[in-house]
């Protein structure tokens, strides 16, 4: 019998990402609180890519403790740029203020995924990718934040690259899957190993 998947993960991209794929998996959804986490590692100094890390692992390791012999994968994206880290927006003033300080900036998106199995971290990977925001004008931000705040919300910096926030951007140079916050392909590799898909 295959391992058994759970993905300890609300997001909704990563659990399309991995049907889309024919992965076989499960969600559990693992209560953690983010922000007391990401501020007690910022507060020792942690690097944007160990906090990704460290984010992922506290929740794989979470679900993994109740699930004995599933494969539990865990995931974070961070949001980095000039030193400074970004979370999700917590209102529409936040998106548009968040925006403007990275319009017309290079910034990078840490993509970390973390599979445990009873209770031990049995594989790791954090993706990077680099995107430089354009000089969009003040009244298009204006109409973007109106037309796509119920969905930007969820979304760190304040933009969906699958979604209208492609247009904010000039140039993308990374994997696709690492910007939606998933390494897939490198998951796949991992799931062809264990058996969790097909080789």
């Amino acid at each position: 019998m295959n391992p058994h998947l759970i993905l300890a993960s609300g997001s909704q991209i990563r659990a399309d990402l991995l049907r889309a794929a024919g992965v076989p998996f499960t969600v559990t959804i693992p209560r953690v609180d983010e922000s007391s986490i990401r501020a007690a590692l910022e507060a020792e100094g942690a690097s944007p890519r160990d906090m990704a890390d460290a984010l992922a692992e506290y929740k794989a390791r979470r679900v993994s403790d109740r699930q004995p012999g599933a494969f539990v994968l865990g995931c974070d994206q961070i949001l980095t740029c000039d030193g400074v880290i970004y979370a999700k927006p917590e209102s529409p003033e936040d998106a548009r203020a968040q925006l403007l300080r990275l319009r017309g900036q290079r910034h990078q998106l840490l993509s970390a995924a973390v599979i445990y199995q009873d209770g031990e971290p049995v594989w790791r990977h954090v993706g990077v990718a680099r995107l430089l925001m354009r000089e969009f004008s003040d009244a298009y931000l204006d109409d973007y934040l109106a037309r796509n705040w119920d969905s930007l919300r969820h979304a760190v910096g304040g933009y969906k690259l699958e979604e209208e926030g492609v247009r904010l951007f000039s140039r993308i140079e990374g994997d696709h899957f690492t910007i939606l916050g998933l390494p897939l392909l490198e998951l796949l590799a991992f799931f062809n190993l264990r058996g969790i898909i097909a080789a």
